[in-house]
């Protein structure tokens, strides 16, 4: 059985640093880099991660994908600093 999609905006909310969103959808950004890795459809892909109907509306569809990826890259390529931070200083507590 396959998971049930969670909440989400069509688009995350922008931000420099992390957001509370971006810390629920972590998991969700770390799989929608695997399928980019991987070279998936965008299509199976959002169909899959955020239980959308690409065929009925694919605009939304592609807008979703496309706008949770880059935040998927932001995180991994600048985001994920503020978690390494954030785990020193819990470390030196």
């Amino acid at each position: 059985m396959g998971q049930q999609p969670q909440e989400f905006f069509d688009e995350p909310p922008p931000s420099e640093t992390l957001t509370p969103y971006d810390r629920e959808h972590m998991v969700l950004y770390l799989r929608l880099l695997d399928s980019a890795r991987d070279h998936a459809d965008w299509r199976e892909a959002v169909q899959i991660l955020f239980g959308l109907d690409p065929d009925g509306d694919p605009a939304r569809c592609r807008r979703v994908h496309d706008a949770h990826l880059a935040r998927a890259r932001w995180m991994s390529e600048h985001g994920y600093r503020e978690l390494v931070r954030e785990s020193q200083r819990s470390s030196l507590s």
